[in-house]
């Protein structure tokens, strides 16, 4: 199984960030509420214990998906572009005929965010534009099975 996360610079700042604030302020507050309910004494029917046990199970869990993401990471190269084709990285104008003008960045899976028109290299879209040209027109499978029809009319 290929482990191999593909990263921008952009995304593998935004982890680290995240995971030196995991490690270091929310680690020191869910210590912080564990001494706390401790010290009120019967852990066996203790609340803000268990919430707080819970809380540190999930914020280690992430700490360590966080980390295998970052030692898995394969941080692309945005310098060496060929800014003629569609990468990973790449900021990509399309339209669908009749339609406005949309961008998109092609991200790794685990940047991929809908909001911030960041999608994934694996998604049907990003799979479908990824090493193709400005001026050419892909077709992206749709659940239901039909297929839309985009002019990638800009790369950057």
């Amino acid at each position: 199984m290929n482990k191999t996360q593909y990263l921008t610079e952009a995304g593998k700042r935004k982890v680290e960030e995240e995971l030196a604030n995991l490690r270091g302020p929310q680690r020191a507050e869910i210590a912080a509420r564990l001494k706390s309910a401790i010290e009120m004494g019967d852990l066996s029917e203790n609340a803000d214990y268990h919430a707080a046990k819970e809380a540190q199970g999930f914020l280690e869990g992430r700490i360590q998906e966080l980390e295998s993401l970052l030692y898995y990471a394969e941080i692309v190269d945005e310098s060496e572009f060929d800014f003629d084709v569609v990468n990973i990285g790449s900021k990509v104008t399309v339209q669908e005929e009749g339609e406005e003008e949309e961008v998109y960045i092609i991200v790794g899976a685990k940047e991929a965010n809908v909001r911030e028109r960041k999608i994934s290299y694996e998604s049907p879209m990003g799979a479908s534009l990824l090493g193709k040209k400005c001026g050419e027109t892909v077709d992206v499978p749709l659940p239901n099975g039909n297929k839309l029809n985009l002019k990638i009319i800009a790369i950057e």
